[in-house]
């Protein structure tokens, strides 16, 4: 635990949760965990404060602590052979026949054992954690971590904007099961003593109404591209966004609608952060992280060296880059999104921005499905306005050739989508992730 003594910890409307009851309910579940048997277990919860008084007391009890990035029962089914028991916040009941323990506690500790709590200083290399990634093409991959790559992001993250943030309330539309919203809006304000809310703003008018120069928001592409439906203007500390690409009209809107254009931060489960930017001009570069060395393999792709990864020597993405002076580079697209289709090499990320660049559509993703032992791709669309009103004047067989007709002043006949679906929304996780999975099967009926 930290030296800090006072304070408040966590918010929910009007209602405080000061330092002294964080650490008393943490030494009350740790001194319950230290009891059982079970090493590794899994936390499952809504609410950032039980996560947080989870998180710690799992650490001080020595335990393995496990963060599936998604709580629903059958996803959890799937990692249950990763672990042996739960905390959760009454997201489940009786889980595979497993041991769990829902916060807050029943039963207090008491006596002289509450009074006299201390915490012994925790070895940080050794508490072992395992996250997950977001499964964007299959199932969650586990990526295991200790405490010790997460205190070294903390410290670079207060290194880089805490001056920048002061004693901002930290508020989210994140999950904090995923170590984005781990990192943001639970371990950094907890370390650094600022107040962070314990529940997730969900919809653009919560982030709207909640908008004030004392609050940090902490927030992904899949929000900030909606606030511009919504009511209202505000105006925010400072505004974070990771998860995926950002449009850059997204990036406006919200230096419009909240008052601070969005810091945005590249990485993922495995590597942690990487680089930063803010689209402030059309050509945007990306700044590494002051710990972080980069350089490019044979095949183009970022490789980097972190204090944030188990590997001590390079660590190949996927990310074809190319590197700037200054400890800038330029994204160029994910190797992963790279497909052969008649023996011609196509960028799935190219065909989706020569969609989305056609005053028909707003969003598009690109999808690759196998008909009759041939691959074709498919494109998931929303429509503009203007797309809206073409369809209804022309309808939807010439509207499709029309949109074709455009698209081959860009791209070969191979990469032209030959399947359309329109959508309001495109569907994504609870991490804003696009799960390709749930984009073919709108192709199967």
């Amino acid at each position: 635990m930290s030296e800090r003594k006072e304070g408040v910890v966590a918010k929910h409307q009007d209602s405080d949760t000061c330092w002294q009851q964080f650490s008393t309910d943490v030494f009350e579940l740790s001194q319950r965990l230290i009891e059982r048997d079970e090493h590794k277990w899994a936390l499952c919860f809504q609410d950032s404060y039980y996560c947080a008084v989870a998180f710690m007391a799992l650490a001080h009890a020595g335990k393995h602590l496990i963060l599936p990035s998604n709580y629903q029962p059958a996803a959890l089914e799937e990692l249950s052979s990763l672990f042996d028991a739960t905390l959760h916040d009454g997201l489940l009941d009786n889980l595979f026949n497993k041991p769990a323990y829902k916060l807050p506690l029943e039963h207090c500790v008491t006596g002289n054992q509450c009074r006299n709590k201390a915490f012994s200083s925790l070895v940080l290399q050794d508490i072992q954690l395992t996250l997950f990634t977001s499964g964007t093409s299959d199932t969650p991959k586990p990526i295991e971590k200790n405490l010790q790559h997460l205190s070294c992001e903390v410290d670079q993250l207060e290194a880089l904007w805490g001056p920048l943030l002061g004693n901002t309330i930290i508020c989210s539309t994140v999950s904090h099961q995923h170590i984005y919203g781990l990192l943001f809006r639970v371990l950094w304000p907890l370390c650094s003593g600022r107040a962070f809310e314990r529940l997730n703003l969900v919809y653009p008018e919560q982030v709207l109404i909640n908008a004030q120069d004392n609050r940090t928001l902490i927030s992904s592409p899949a929000l900030l591209k909606r606030v511009d439906n919504a009511e209202g203007t505000g105006q925010y500390r400072a505004l974070f966004s990771s998860g995926g690409p950002l449009p850059e009209e997204a990036a406006k809107s919200s230096l419009q609608r909240l008052g601070v254009l969005p810091i945005e931060v590249f990485g993922s489960t495995e590597t942690g952060g990487i680089a930063y930017r803010q689209q402030q001009a059309e050509c945007n570069l990306w700044t590494l992280f002051p710990c972080v060395s980069a350089r490019l393999n044979p095949d183009g792709c970022l490789t980097i060296k972190s204090p944030f990864i188990f590997e001590p020597q390079w660590y190949d993405t996927s990310d074809y880059c190319q590197l700037m002076p200054n400890n800038q580079f330029v994204l160029k697209g994910r190797a992963d999104r790279v497909i052969k289709i008649e023996e011609k090499r196509l960028s799935l990320t190219e065909v989706e921005k020569r969609l989305s660049q056609l005053q028909f559509a707003d969003e598009s993703a690109v999808v690759p499905i196998i008909v009759e032992n041939r691959t074709i791709l498919c494109a998931v669309i929303t429509l503009t306005p203007y797309g809206d009103d073409r369809i209804a004047l022309i309808g939807k067989g010439k509207f499709w050739i029309e949109l074709r007709k455009y698209l081959r002043e860009w791209l070969e006949p191979v990469g032209i989508p030959r399947k359309f679906r329109v959508v309001n929304e495109i569907p994504t996780n609870s991490q804003g992730k696009r799960i390709q999975r749930d984009l073919v099967s709108l192709f199967e009926s």
